[in-house]
């Protein structure tokens, strides 16, 4: 069968850094349970913060493993990020490697490894690099907290970003294949490095216990990352002036900033448990992602628990939420147009079971279905053995 001979091809699994967790490191975590015996090649691997890496056989780090404060703060590291990847040995003689596949997953350098014409290359694409293309203007105005220490930051980082831009467009032209987690990214794979992909959405591994809570719904709810580009600043001003209830929670590099600057009518959980987290989406009014975001795991596990979604109409949130099924859109990251949502959507009655219904399409076992699928047909294009 072609299924068995896939499985019994030498695979190998690449990703960016392993320093978190996250909807990308779920994708990680489910191809380690379609190929338990694949590696795992990273620049960097902290312990520490993902001890859920210790799932994969082998963990194979770059040179940047050595340097001081590269773990924590990649971020400082990303013009060596290139030859990191560069350095890995997929298929020479001497290294006794000999991959048939490599499957990268990334959102910036994993896909600029190099492989040589016996050993295969999908790129499974989160995004292609945010702060070079999508997000370069923001990513310049609103460095990381880190950056900020260095005087004259734009002047450094232009050139950087200039040498960045032109290895990461070399490097999108490295993977055989190249998948895409949603609709917008397809498109900006396309417009920036010109190639073309198919889709496949993420896994998404729902919550436990998704029983809709009975009675009248508490709040309005926001969970992920507190960073600049969530524009939870924007979700904070808003309801500043609405007075409606709001609960945040998650955590990140913006979280005491957007605590400090909240009105009493808004709770902040921070890093809550699954067990919390289940009853903060059950209990939930609507799910707000006033974001950009590349696919948006947090919206499907909203809806899983019959919980409607007020996005902004941009990047995966088309693909994931119905407009008036399933939740409702704005137009503008304004102040204004998010408020209007917020009267659009106090109108419409969602059902509940619509809206597990739409969820359960982003399951985790129609993700290996459809990556199988994908893989299967590389397999007859290459003729992977012959």
């Amino acid at each position: 069968m072609i299924k068995t001979d896939i499985q019994n091809l030498k695979i190998a699994i690449v990703y960016d850094r392993v320093n978190k967790f996250g909807g990308a490191e779920r994708v990680l975590l489910t191809l380690h349970e379609m190929f338990p015996k694949a590696p795992l090649y990273t620049s960097v691997y902290d312990s520490e913060s993902a001890p859920w890496a210790l799932a994969f056989p082998k963990i194979y780090t770059s040179f940047l493993q050595n340097i001081p404060f590269a773990k924590k703060h990649h971020e400082l590291f990303g013009w060596l990020m290139p030859l990191a990847f560069e350095s890995f040995d997929f298929g020479t003689a001497s290294s006794g490697k000999n991959y048939d596949l490599v499957i990268s997953i990334t959102s910036e350098a994993a896909k600029g490894i190099i492989t040589n014409t016996n050993t295969k290359h999908i790129c499974y694409m989160l995004t292609p690099t945010r702060y070079l293309w999508s997000g370069y203007e923001f990513y310049l105005s609103n460095p990381p907290k880190i950056f900020k220490i260095f005087p004259f930051y734009k002047i450094i980082a232009k050139p950087l970003l200039s040498y960045l831009r032109w290895w990461d467009k070399v490097a999108a032209e490295r993977p055989d294949k190249i998948i895409a987690i949603s609709s917008s990214v397809k498109d900006r794979i396309e417009k920036y490095y010109n190639r073309k992909s198919e889709i496949v959405f993420p896994p998404v591994n729902f919550l436990g216990d998704t029983k809709i809570s009975p009675g009248k719904k508490k709040y309005y709810f926001i969970h992920g990352r507190f960073e600049p580009y969530k524009r939870l600043d924007l979700v904070i001003d808003t309801f500043n002036e609405l007075g409606l209830p709001l609960v945040v929670s998650g955590n990140g590099s913006e979280f005491e900033r957007l605590k400090r600057k909240a009105k009493q009518n808004i709770k902040f959980i921070e890093k809550p448990t699954d067990v919390e987290l289940t009853k903060l989406y059950s209990d939930a009014k609507a799910f707000l992602m006033p974001q950009e975001e590349d696919f948006g795991i947090t919206s499907v596990e909203a809806q899983n628990f019959g919980v409607p979604v007020v996005a902004y109409k941009r990047g995966g949130a088309i693909d994931t939420v119905i407009d008036g099924k399933t939740g409702v859109f704005f137009d503008k990251q304004t102040k204004e147009s998010l408020k209007q949502a917020i009267a659009k959507f106090d109108t419409i009655s969602f059902n509940s079971g619509y809206l597990i219904t739409n969820a359960k399409r982003f399951g985790k076992n129609r993700f290996k279905s459809e990556l199988q699928r994908s893989l299967v047909h590389s397999y007859l294009l290459w003729g992977w053995g012959n």
